[in-house]
């Protein structure tokens, strides 16, 4: 939904014009579940955004519409729940409720959240989400936070309001995205560097129509298991904090010491983030076909050895191989579902859009949605009547 229409809708419900707040979905180019050990990510915000119209109230309630849900969710701002009920608007309140823990006194408001990311397809709509509604919360409320800030926040709201223990990257991207370029982030330091995306290749989603849920146990499982593998190379290298302290020869010196399914998930991570930095350098040089046989080494390191892909994502990945104008793709993602992402010569984008979709569904009988992209700008205020 565009940005007027979207004011308009909101002013038939409640009489004032709002301020619009935006924050994109992102695909990621490489480095899948790198962020929450400590390691490198290369994410890339997309076009396709979160918008959440607001304006204040005069009593203490927070009260959120959205075209895409039905029914209001209403909270008081002085007794906010701790935790998420598994509904769609946890993520606002969440977001609420994280701020005022921080200090921040809110007002009431009304929020009307619109949405063109489809959900659970690991484009992260949860993320554009929060940021979104953050900023809309901090308009209404005269609270000015830099964006890393923001990001970290809503990093917080998804991890303890939600129970998601997901890494800082889909935050941080949405806040702080450039158009035309991926973003190079080391998510210890939250140091990064923008690396320019060729202008001649576009970036092909492809939904495989699986939906997938980060809350459920598989995801916070792998974090546990990561946990697991860093304890047991405590006992050699009593220095580390997490993988991204471990180099891939560490690794492969106590491969003995650990249980199977442990160390695969251990060589997936710390194989991973030395294929983020080896990536990176070839995306400087324009070398995409090397960029994009890295991207399918981490496929199949996600479907092997970490183990988060699912029969769909592999076909699709399958599919898009021998069509013209193609480097390379992968999952995008934390997996068991949702999209992969595919490096295309611009001039052939189209036709493989539509080459993958036949033979995706000609394989699956499902019919997939296919989205063509470019890197975009991140998280801002789009209007506010008071200026």
């Amino acid at each position: 939904m565009e940005l007027t229409e979207l004011a308009g809708k909101f002013t038939e419900w409640c009489g004032k014009r709002p301020t619009v707040s935006s924050a994109p979905g992102r695909v990621n180019l490489i480095g899948e579940h790198t962020d929450y050990n400590d390691g490198f990510v290369m994410p890339s915000a997309i076009g396709f955004y979160t918008r959440v119209a607001g304006a204040g109230r005069d009593d203490r309630r927070l009260v959120i519409r959205s075209g895409q849900f039905r029914g209001e969710c209403e909270f008081d701002l002085d007794h906010l729940p701790m935790r998420g009920a598994g509904n769609w608007c946890d993520y606002v309140v969440g977001v609420a409720a994280v701020l005022q823990q921080g200090g921040h006194g809110l007002r009431g408001g009304n929020l009307w959240v619109e949405g063109e990311i489809p959900v659970g397809s690991g484009l992260s709509s949860s993320a554009a989400i929060e940021v979104a509604c953050a900023l809309a919360l901090m308009e209404l409320n005269g609270i000015a936070l830099p964006l890393a800030e923001v990001a970290k926040m809503c990093q917080g709201c998804e991890n303890d309001f939600i129970g998601a223990r997901v890494g800082i990257m889909d935050q941080f991207v949405s806040c702080l995205g450039k158009a035309g370029h991926a973003l190079l982030l080391d998510c210890r330091s939250l140091a990064f560097e923008l690396v320019p995306i060729p202008e001649r290749v576009r970036m092909v989603v492809c939904n495989t129509m699986v939906k997938h849920a980060h809350a459920g146990g598989e995801y916070n499982r792998r974090r546990e298991e990561c946990e697991a593998g860093v304890r047991i190379l405590k006992r050699w290298y009593p220095e580390i904090r997490a993988l991204r302290d471990v180099s891939v020869e560490q690794v492969a010196e106590h491969a003995k010491d650990f249980p199977e399914t442990i160390l695969k998930r251990c060589r997936h991570v710390v194989e991973e983030n030395a294929r983020v930095q080896e990536g990176a350098r070839r995306l400087r040089a324009g070398d995409l076909s090397g960029f994009g046989e890295l991207m399918r080494e981490s496929h199949r390191s996600l479907r092997d050895l970490y183990e988060v892909s699912c029969r769909e994502l592999d076909l699709m990945v399958e599919a898009a191989e021998g069509l013209p104008g193609y480097y390379g793709g992968r999952m995008t993602g934390g997996g068991f579902g949702g999209c992969t992402l595919n490096l295309v010569e611009a001039g052939s984008a189209e036709d493989f859009a539509g080459l993958i979709s036949e033979r995706y569904q000609g394989t699956t009988g499902i019919k997939p949605e296919v989205y063509t992209c470019s890197a975009a700008d991140g998280a801002r205020v789009e209007s506010n009547p008071a200026r």
